[in-house]
């Protein structure tokens, strides 16, 4: 069995430290997933019977050696076709930092799974073939990566050595992502030429690139910053369910499960239970592994309360000073996923943290062009993978945040009413907030 550890000694004096989540993204055959699996095998983050699976893989394609891009096309129909379809999920570890990695599709039709992918990423690396440059599939990932508020951007150019390494191919490559990033608003956006087949600037920097004097991609990965604090933000708990003991000594226990989505939670502190408005204070945060003096988000548990409180699954737990306000109207920006396009006054469901409630779409407020950027405001309706600001009218009201102010209770989903499809992406707006 093969430890996950990095191939330079030099990596060894630092310490295995924070946890950095990132997507990749980009169109068809930019080589993704051969990107990810460099990674993966430079890295020694693939044990024995892998190798000899991908081996056994590659051979039966047909080919030589190790195809890396099977480590993460994992369904039959992928390697099949030799596309990513859904979104595949690898970890590994450097003494410097761990990694989770979402390796999401680049085909048009698959844009919901790279909304998914990406949603919690702390930065997101979009790979640009260096033969065919920027494409509509390229400037459409750029965008959901701003509306989603991902904080970093690495451009991984790859396939230099499909350019013979020419750094004028990679330069115009650049400056045409940096002046369409930047009317979105993106401005930390760094750029790499790798060649993910050879390992040209992944783990190793390359010699076959003298003219580039930057980090390799996972140097970078190991030391890029992180604006994630730790129990940031505003106190919001979510309720999925309330535990109650039925029989024995705690005959009288009744606790509130749920996974905490934004700031830290103590014994004794005051809260809010919405939708009730009654105030509180936390008398227990219980485990499985027993009792926490002190909970942080993303953590789950269970919260025991000093008072007899109405409050059920859909209901959150707040901090008395900034709690969520209640709202039945929203003003949103939607990726839509489905199939039908979005209509005015149709019925769908939305599903926001642990509650679901009827909504209708009132209004399309502007579509987006991916190309130019501009805003059609006469657009009567969005369709399949296209991105605009909308206004929905809810059945009960939500208590939700801006996206930009927690990722997690600023984003929700839309689900046709009838076929009980996911044909939407949602992330909560604030009045008057402007959008690329």
């Amino acid at each position: 069995m093969v430890v996950l550890a990095p191939l330079r000694s030099a990596h060894r004096s630092y310490p295995a430290s924070d946890l950095l989540r990132f997507s990749t993204a980009g169109s068809v055959d930019d080589g993704k997933s051969t990107l990810i699996g460099r990674l993966l095998h430079d890295t020694k983050g693939i044990f024995e019977d892998q190798l000899v699976a991908l081996e056994h893989a590659t051979r039966r394609r047909g080919g030589d050696g190790l195809d890396l891009a099977l480590l993460t096309d994992g369904l039959r129909a992928e390697r099949e076709q030799g596309i990513t379809i859904d979104v595949a999920y690898r970890y590994f570890a450097t003494p410097r930092r761990k990694f989770i990695v979402a390796d999401t599709p680049g085909h048009l039709q698959y844009t919901r799974n790279m909304v998914t992918g990406s949603s919690t990423a702390d930065l997101t690396v979009i790979l640009v073939d260096a033969r065919t440059g920027v494409l509509e599939q390229t400037r459409r990932h750029i965008v959901i990566a701003a509306l989603l508020a991902v904080p970093r951007l690495v451009v991984a150019v790859n396939k230099m050595d499909l350019v013979g390494f020419d750094e004028t191919v990679f330069r115009s490559i650049v400056e045409e992502i940096d002046g369409f990033a930047g009317r979105l608003g993106v401005t930390d956006v760094t750029a790499i030429p790798v060649s993910a087949l050879h390992g040209d600037n992944v783990v190793d920097r390359s010699s076959a690139m003298p003219w580039f004097d930057g980090s390799p991609l996972l140097e970078h990965l190991e030391t890029v910053g992180l604006d994630s604090v730790e129990g940031g933000g505003a106190l919001r708990l979510p309720i999925q369910w309330v535990i109650r003991a039925a029989t024995g000594d705690d005959s009288d226990y009744r606790a509130y499960a749920g996974r905490i989505m934004g700031g830290r939670l103590r014994p004794g502190d005051a809260v809010v239970a919405l939708p009730s408005g009654i105030t509180t204070r936390v008398a227990s945060i219980d485990t499985y592994d027993g009792p926490l003096d002190e909970a942080v988000a993303p953590l789950s548990v269970a919260v025991r309360l000093t008072d007899d409180v109405d409050l059920g699954r859909g209901g959150v737990l707040a901090g008395v000073d900034d709690p969520p306000a209640a709202t039945r109207e929203l003003d949103a920006l939607v990726c839509w996923l489905g199939d039908v396009p979005l209509t005015i006054g149709r019925r769908y469901r939305l599903a926001h943290t642990s509650r679901t409630v009827l909504a209708v779409a009132t209004e399309v407020v502007a579509r987006l062009d991916i190309n130019t950027l501009e805003r059609d405001i006469a657009a009567p309706w969005l369709a399949a993978n296209e991105i605009g600001r909308i206004r929905l009218t809810l059945a009960e009201p939500i208590f939700a945040d801006r996206y930009r102010s927690n990722r997690a209770t600023g984003s929700a989903i839309l689900i046709d009413d009838t076929t009980n499809a996911t044909v939407g992406a949602v992330l909560v707006q604030g009045a008057g907030e402007d959008w690329p």
